[in-house]
């Protein structure tokens, strides 16, 4: 089949040697940098080596059996997140271990930097782990306000491969680290055996001028390669866009590798959008073929609705409904992942042939 080749056109972007320079020197401002200038100079050298030389993964090694070609050079970031992957997926599948529930924080604000005060998603996520314990469940807390409070925690944005081709979008997502454009330091590898390894996913999330927070929304866009991303980025060469798009149109399978995970959303807000971000975090759960725990397990709330920004967590001590009701969906999740992995949670569906993936 014809495969039309990548489309060219946005202006450039690379710096020239004083532009590089001046961006990678402006993250060290501070008097202990001062008496260091020699070092630094050789530092930023060194720096525009890498960046000049595009070296995105200076550190491969040759794929070997499994791949489709073996002698291809993986970088070694790539190879170890994809064996934490894999590890993660065995204990998944492992029926001798407790029922393992992912608790995810949306929000950003936290009493460790600006905001000097704990978000009531924290204090909901609380609830929840409260009740997860009780139900002897194994849980993990992924808090997310860390990308806004811990040095060096991030979550870069997606590079929207999948647009390109499906098969360009790898699986664990292989963008990143780039060392030549200092993105590194990137959560994600660490997040994505998170969720593979979690037979529940518990999302509980504010809203942020109608949408999701900004690390949650970025954590989603990540996740988009858990949902027909190539786990073997040696069929494409790397980032070949043009051998991907001729993988695609020759057939593609979409493996979605978080399948059959049930998940619980709970959204709250104070004016406006709780019901939207609820609904949006849902379907793209339901898209990825993840299960919806039962009716309980989603909720959208308002708390201290039209009331001061400053008395908001008074409200939430006297909203005792939205904090029953927060329990309750714990207990549908975990009793919908209890069902679920005794098989009698039933998908009418689950016998049907998809009439398309995407």
């Amino acid at each position: 089949m014809f495969a039309p080749k990548p489309r060219k056109g946005m202006p450039p972007v690379k710096l020239d040697r004083d532009g590089f320079a001046a961006r990678f020197r402006a993250q060290f401002k501070g008097h202990a940098f001062d008496a260091l200038q020699p070092e630094m100079d050789r530092i930023t050298e060194a720096a525009w080596q890498e960046y000049a030389g595009s070296h995105k993964s200076p550190h491969t090694q040759k794929a070997g059996p499994g791949f489709a070609d073996p002698d291809y050079d993986l970088a070694v970031d790539w190879i170890a997140a994809r064996a934490a992957i894999d590890k993660a997926q065995a204990r998944h599948e492992d029926p001798s271990r407790p029922s393992r529930i992912l608790l995810i924080n949306g929000s950003t604000r936290s009493e460790h930097t600006c905001p000097g005060e704990m978000s009531k998603s924290w204090r909901l996520v609380e609830i929840a782990r409260e009740v997860l314990l009780e139900g002897r469940a194994e849980i993990e807390v992924l808090d997310l306000s860390r990308t806004a409070s811990e040095y060096g925690r991030n979550i870069h944005p997606c590079k929207a491969c999948f647009s390109t081709a499906a098969a360009l979008c790898h699986w664990p997502c292989s963008c990143y680290p780039n060392y030549s454009l200092g993105q590194a330091q990137d959560w994600m590898n660490e997040i994505y055996p998170m969720w593979v390894e979690a037979h529940g996913i518990m999302i509980v999330t504010p809203v942020h001028w109608y949408q999701a927070p900004t690390p949650l929304k970025a954590m989603i866009d990540r996740l988009v390669c858990a949902d027909g991303g190539n786990p073997d980025p040696t069929s494409t060469h790397g980032k070949d866009a043009a051998r991907a798009k001729e993988l695609e149109l020759g057939g593609w399978p979409y493996p979605r590798h978080l399948k059959d995970r049930l998940y619980s959303v709970v959204a709250h807000g104070d004016v406006e959008g709780a019901e939207n971000v609820r609904r949006s975090i849902s379907d793209w759960l339901s898209f990825m073929e993840l299960r919806p725990a039962g009716r309980q397990a989603e909720l959208d709330r308002y708390i201290g609705y039209w009331e001061p920004y400053a008395t908001s967590h008074d409200s939430l001590d006297r909203d005792e409904g939205i904090q029953g009701e927060v329990r309750n969906a714990a207990r549908t999740l975990l009793a919908g992942v209890a069902a679920h992995r005794a098989g009698v949670f039933e998908d009418m569906s689950a016998n049907l042939t998809r009439a398309r993936n995407k």
